[in-house]
Formats: C-alpha cells, sequence, structure tokens
C-alpha cells in the first residue's frame, strides 16, 4: 500500500457512492480517526479481526495497517468494488463476504477473533445481545469494539440504579468487562447523523458458575420489559421466579433497575436450581 493512502472522499466519489439511510450506513472519512477506532482493542499485529458493515473500506484499511487480517461481511453489494481495491492491496489478509451479518454463524466462520465495526444503527444492538448470548463461554470473540448511538452506549455501561441501567447493561456486564473508549462527535460521520456516536469496548470475563444465559435473559426480558412496575408483577410471567427471588432475599416490591448485577446473577442461579 502507498504510505499516504487515497483520500476516503475520492474512493466514494469514483465509486459513486453514498451512505444509505435504508441501510442504516453513515461513513467516517477522517483517517486518523479510523486509526484510532483501530487501536482500541490493542496491539493487532498477526490477530484476526471481524468486521461488520465495512462500507468503502474505511475502517477496513486501518485495520489492516494496523497488521491484522480481516474478515469482512457487508450487505450492500455497491461497496464491493471499493473494498476489492483493498483486497488487491493485501492480498489474503482480507476476506469479504457479501451477506448480511444477522445471517452469519460466525463461529463456524471466524474463532478467536476481535470485532471491530462501526456498526449500522439499525442492527447494532440486535448483533450486540447475539454476541454477548449463548452457552458457549469463553465466546467465539476475543473483544467487541463497536460504535453504538451514545445513549446505546451509556445504557451498555450502565451502573445499577441508573436510569440507563437495563437489559443491555446486565447482558454486557454479567461476564464482560464494558467501558466506553471514545465518544465520536456527529460531524465526524458522512452524512452526520442526528445524535453523538460512542466507541464501547467489551472484553469477556469468566462466567459465574451455576448460571443459565436464557434464564438470566428471560429474567431481565420479563423485569426490564415492565420497568415501571415491580418485580412481583414483572416477574409473573417467569415461571419460578418469584419464589426464587423470595429464596435469596429479594424484595419483589423493588424495581428491576434497583438489582445489582450480582443480585441478577444470583436470582438466575436459584430460579435454574
Amino acid at each position: 500500500m502507498s504510505e499516504t493512502p487515497e483520500p476516503l472522499r475520492e474512493i466514494i466519489a469514483r465509486h459513486g457512492l453514498s451512505a444509505s439511510k435504508a441501510l442504516g450506513q453513515n461513513f467516517i472519512l477522517d483517517r486518523q480517526l479510523l486509526r484510532r477506532i483501530a487501536a482500541v482493542p490493542g496491539d493487532l499485529r498477526g490477530e484476526h479481526v471481524y468486521e461488520v458493515g465495512p462500507g468503502p473500506g474505511g475502517l477496513t484499511g486501518a485495520l489492516l495497517e494496523a497488521g491484522a487480517s480481516v474478515t469482512a461481511v457487508e450487505r450492500d453489494g455497491r461497496c464491493i468494488p471499493a473494498l476489492e481495491e483493498l483486497r488487491t492491496a493485501y492480498g489474503e489478509r482480507l476476506q469479504l463476504i457479501e451477506a448480511d451479518a444477522l445471517t452469519i454463524d460466525e463461529p463456524a466462520l471466524v474463532k478467536g477473533a476481535h470485532v471491530v465495526a462501526n456498526l449500522p444503527y439499525n442492527v447494532g444492538t440486535v448483533l450486540l445481545l447475539k454476541w454477548l448470548g449463548g452457552d458457549a463461554w469463553p465466546p467465539w470473540w476475543k473483544s467487541l469494539t463497536l460504535m453504538f448511538q451514545k445513549e446505546v452506549a451509556e445504557r451498555i455501561v450502565a451502573e445499577p440504579g441508573s436510569d440507563a441501567f437495563g437489559r443491555l447493561s446486565v447482558a454486557a456486564q454479567w461476564r464482560c468487562r464494558a467501558s466506553i473508549a471514545m465518544i465520536v462527535n456527529r460531524s465526524s460521520f458522512v452524512p452526520p447523523p442526528k445524535v453523538t456516536s460512542a466507541i464501547v469496548h467489551v472484553t469477556p470475563e469468566e462466567q459465574p458458575a451455576g448460571v443459565n444465559p436464557r434464564s438470566l435473559e428471560r429474567l431481565t426480558e420479563a423485569a426490564f420489559g415492565q420497568r415501571r412496575k415491580m418485580l412481583r408483577s414483572s416477574l409473573k410471567q417467569v415461571d419460578g421466579a418469584i419464589p426464587a427471588a423470595h429464596a435469596i432475599g429479594i424484595d419483589t416490591e423493588r424495581r428491576a433497575e434497583t438489582l445489582s448485577i450480582e443480585e441478577w446473577i444470583a436470582l438466575a442461579r436459584a430460579l435454574g436450581r
């Protein structure tokens, strides 16, 4: 590759690309910012990265420059020619898959990968919950470095008792460490979204013993689905949840956001007994 890559704005213009609102696309053209994002997971030399929604390949190029091998999944066929130019430059270090990321069986495709992506806003939360869920742990990914609307990012890292604390918070924190790595101003995107964005970094930790992930999902779906109600009402739809709460001393007149991560873990463990 040239030491001074072609400006992304020129690549986009040359391929006649524009961000698709229907696909939730917002392109980042600032190569310095893209390099900062690529640096969040740490040293990527010799590492494998899984990227969703590479668009014209700005972040893809930064990841390849950092020494990673990249598997990129893009459903927008308009972007493939621009990405093919990167594959010509970097060869086998870039694997392109034209598909909808929601249909990908990631463990069968990539293992031991860092996920780094400027996720389309309309699928970001769905993919995050998919990657955080499941029985297999440690997961197929080493870390997640993902772009979200700042409001969503704050929900992912929120502490119990706050208005932002919810199902996403529990999912991201009960067996992972989650933090906001950087705030990204709306002016960094083309076109600028209506909201500020943030990069969230998630790393897996040891899973607490005796907890069925699906039990925890059922509990949080029910409780935070009716978060203004007391647990004695919201958890009725989960068989055994109320007796389990009483058995471990959780007051069911509390509301979902007041329970700590440790209490949600204890409740899921008690429900599974």
